[in-house]
């Protein structure tokens, strides 16, 4: 390397950071800058790229991608009003085999990510969520804490999953859908005691830019359309649309989950 240009800026000899605890598996490249901590397993045949910082304990599986920039186990950060307890000790994350983890992304320490899981660029993972395998995570995807993603899940770009949600297997949520766990928008000391997320069942789907309601639950192979603002129950293989969302026919039958070969 020329150091002409540097001044007098001092270059480490080794451009990273592994604790001597830390276990590497075999032809596993790290890239610069990256820092790896105390207790950290990582497997085989694993690409880590340039200033990633993987958390204590974090322990991640064979052939993982992890790209520029990203935090695996990042710690929470707790507000003195926060509803969530500051002192909770959390499990370290897991990552399985063959993920593949974008840049900038994300992931709390306390998620367990399973086998062949797509984690998109600037995606945000907080603790205590669990994701299934072969789930994607779209860009800038947010899952709140308390969360479950069953497998074969799609979460297009921008959308937000709130705190206390389940999503089972097989579900689809398009861009820029939100979903809200809060009836009463951080008002009286009421709401403490109704915190819910949504639920999601199996092959349910949610269009574009839907907003859904806290403590929502959306049927088996339900279908809500974009724009939708879903204030009430959804029945299992039924269509809703508008503001209020309202029944408008069933689910075709060539669109079910059953008729598609899948399972």
């Amino acid at each position: 390397m020329d150091n002409t240009n540097l001044g007098n800026i001092s270059l480490p000899e080794n451009p990273f950071f592994i604790h001597t605890s830390a276990k590497i598996g075999n032809n596993t490249g790290i890239g610069k800058f990256t820092v790896i901590e105390e207790d950290v397993e990582i497997g085989d045949d694993c690409t880590i790229g340039h200033n990633v910082v993987i958390r204590k304990g974090t322990k991640i599986g064979n052939s993982v991608r992890i790209d520029d920039n990203t935090v695996i186990g990042k710690e929470p950060l707790r507000s003195k009003r926060s509803i969530f307890k500051a002192d909770k000790k959390y499990t370290p994350a897991v990552i399985g085999n063959e993920c593949l983890i974008g840049a900038q992304v994300i992931i709390y320490t306390g998620c367990e990510i399973a086998n062949n899981v797509l984690i998109a660029d600037s995606a945000a993972v907080r603790e205590d969520v669990k994701i299934g395998e072969y789930t994607i995570i779209g860009r800038s995807c947010t899952v709140e804490n308390f969360t479950t993603i069953g497998k074969k899940c799609k979460l297009e770009t921008n959308s937000y999953i709130t705190a206390y949600s389940l999503l089972e297997d097989y579900c689809f949520i398009a861009p820029g859908v939100i979903t809200t766990n809060d009836n009463y928008l951080g008002r009286t000391e009421e709401r403490f005691k109704h915190f819910k997320g949504v639920i999601v069942r199996k092959g349910g789907r949610i269009g574009g830019g839907a907003v859904i309601l806290p403590g929502i639950e959306i049927g088996e192979d339900a279908v809500i359309a974009a724009g939708a603002v879903v204030t009430k129950n959804v029945p299992a293989k039924e269509i809703y649309i508008g503001m209020p969302a309202k029944k408008f026919r069933e689910t075709p039958p060539e669109q079910l989950l059953e008729n598609q070969g899948w399972e």
